[in-house]
């Protein structure tokens, strides 16, 4: 018995020494970094600064794989249903992670309690922005104007519970117009070239994405819904300068894995987000494009998750009654 005793125990203890060996040569293969969104949209954008950098630190590529469709829901279904071995992980964002329970009942997906979260990318203040020659010249201006256009207005949005759309969502029921006339589209970028020709009227949506139009004087900016101006876009006001002090919101895009992901390999992925956020050449193109760099803390998968949570509670009861 005791020979037995100790051969199992030999067996057990070989197995979980393979089981670390294996674990610790992660990644062997390229990793799948899926973006829920069309290409050229804000978190495609941060997934493909951010990603290109965490390959360096892995030793393998990540690949941006866009899988589009639902308010993003679709890709991050994909990703967090995929086998936890690390080779399969999402760039999500407030919408996709904090937004979609109270928008999807049916979510085939749990982003607080079912999935491994890996840390923050960055934090994206939202812009107001429309058409270059939409007829309001300022904020106070458009607020009267959508008022008493509620019939005439289109507003663009990347899907039900995309960022656009959350961040509209509060906009018009703050404005008290929650059935103001919305166009989905498949994604911030097809969205933006609408806009740009003039197919639509205004957006809510990240700096990171219309930074560089506003830029080019190809849409305009009537505020940003933070506290203080951006550098990236000093001209443009704040909320509170420019008439509304109460719409305040600001989205994220951070990274996540499947449920069940070996403690080995998130810290790998962990490290690889920090050194790729710590990188000068990643931190001047992210704040260039207006990107709020998360701290320390907000890096790591208990800071994330608890940013996810707090906004989840936070959004869940307005957008939870909002028409979709």
């Amino acid at each position: 018995m005791k020979k037995l005793v100790l051969g199992l125990a030999a067996t057990v203890a070989l197995a979980l020494t393979g089981s670390a060996q294996a674990q610790s040569k992660y990644p062997e293969k390229p990793i799948t970094m899926i973006v829920p969104f069309a290409a050229g949209g804000p978190t495609d954008i941060i997934a493909r600064i951010v990603g290109e950098n965490m390959s360096k630190t892995l030793g393998q590529q990540v690949v941006i794989e866009n899988v589009a469709g639902a308010g993003g829901t679709t890709g991050i279904t994909r990703a967090l249903t995929a086998t936890p071995d690390g080779y399969t992980i999402a760039m999500g964002h407030l919408g996709t992670f904090s937004a979609a329970p109270a928008t999807y009942p049916g979510l085939k997906y749990d982003p607080i309690n079912g999935m491994q979260p890996i840390g923050l990318a960055g934090g994206t203040p939202i812009l107001i922005v429309a058409r270059k020659n939409f007829e309001p010249k300022d904020l106070k201006e458009f607020v009267a104007y959508v008022k008493t256009n509620t019939d005439k207005v289109n507003e663009a949005h990347a899907g039900v519970g995309s960022v656009s759309w959350t961040t509209c969502t509060l906009l018009k029921g703050q404005l008290g117009v929650p059935k103001l006339n919305a166009v989905a589209y498949r994604g911030t970028g097809p969205a933006l070239n609408d806009l740009v020709s003039g197919q639509i009227d205004f957006m809510c949506d990240q700096i990171v994405s219309v930074a560089e139009q506003v830029k080019a004087d190809t849409i305009k900016a009537y505020a940003i819904a933070s506290t203080e101006r951006s550098p990236a876009l000093p001209n443009v006001p704040t909320t509170k300068e420019a008439g509304l002090p109460e719409y305040q919101i600001e989205a994220w895009n951070g990274i996540a894995a499947p449920k069940g992901t070996p403690k080995e390999v998130v810290d790998r992925l962990v490290d690889a987000l920090d050194k790729a956020l710590k990188d000068e050449g990643v931190k001047k193109r992210l704040l260039d494009l207006g990107t709020v760099m998360p701290s320390a803390e907000e890096r790591t998968p208990a800071g994330f998750g608890a940013l996810i949570k707090r906004d989840a509670d936070k959004l869940s009861p307005t957008l939870a009654a909002a028409p979709k």
